[in-house]
């Protein structure tokens, strides 16, 4: 099975949110949850990425309260989104789980830890940073008009996500090819109501504070964290705070690579972290 043939399911948490999730893989290990980005449902993941891990790993992707295909108020603070998250893996009566969080899911992932660290058992970081961080509580003009245009293209998306090399956009072309090659039973578009609350959640990490750095020594995951070397929406400065104050943390970084380094580098990436996932 694969990301593009795996199909939707739901589960009602005791809140009360119906959660669209997939799950897929191989079993007998600890699944993976993946937490997404921006305005991302379940078919903003790539294929290509999602189904190398998932050769190895069993992968949970789903959709936070009132994202996508799921039901309820959408959070509009990283602290609500982790609780909300924290509801889905309970309403899958997952005890132990890995965490893939890419962008704003990486705040999420970092909250969820904090929150409720018995819970995880290892942290992939991918593009993101820590509460407080660098540079991207308030994203520039240009910025902006591609994260917030009410209807996204291919052009907002190779952008946000890829270098302006011609190596890199082509790689663009290609992921964007991948994530919408699935015809049938896709996850439900994300809304403008969507957009504004996670807006509100970035903005509020996003407030610049050294002091809020102390708060990674407690998460003693072991902790991969991964990004391209000129990401524009958390800017990789951020990748290197994370590892630095993270107690057990490593660090890759990808050439020639924006925000969407994991799309660019799909089969490389899934191959870090399932050797990541497998160590001992």
């Amino acid at each position: 099975m694969s990301l593009l043939t795996a199909p939707n399911q739901t589960v009602q948490a005791n809140g009360g949110t119906t959660y669209t999730y997939r799950r897929f893989g191989k079993t007998g290990g600890t699944p993976v949850v993946f937490l997404q980005c921006f305005r991302g449902n379940i078919d903003i993941w790539d294929p290509a990425l999602v189904d190398d891990i998932a050769a190895e790993r069993e992968v949970i992707l789903f959709d936070a309260s009132g994202v996508g295909g799921s039901t309820g108020q959408v959070p509009n603070t990283v602290r609500e989104f982790a609780r909300d998250a924290i509801a889905f893996i309970d309403a899958l009566a997952l005890t132990n789980v890995d965490l893939f969080g890419f962008s704003m899911g990486g705040f999420v992932a970092q909250s969820i830890v904090l929150q409720r660290p018995y819970l995880v058992r290892r942290l992939i970081l991918a593009g993101t940073g820590p509460e407080g961080g660098r540079d991207f509580h308030a994203w520039s003009e240009e910025t902006r008009g591609h994260a917030y245009r009410e209807a996204q293209d291919a052009e907002d998306l190779l952008y946000l996500f890829f270098a302006p090399s011609e190596e890199s956009r082509a790689k663009g072309m290609e992921y964007v090819g991948r994530i919408f090659s699935r015809q049938e039973d896709r996850d439900a578009p994300t809304t403008l109501a969507v957009r504004d609350a996670q807006a509100e959640a970035i903005a509020d990490w996003g407030i610049p504070s050294t002091t809020k750095f102390d708060r990674l020594a407690a998460i003693q995951q072991p902790t991969l964290v991964a990004n391209g070397n000129r990401d524009i929406l958390v800017p990789t400065s951020n990748s290197y705070l994370l590892a630095g104050h993270l107690p057990n943390a490593e660090l890759i970084i990808y050439p020639d690579a924006n925000h969407g380094f994991l799309f660019q580098y799909p089969h490389q990436f899934a191959g870090e972290v399932n050797r990541f996932l497998s160590a001992a």
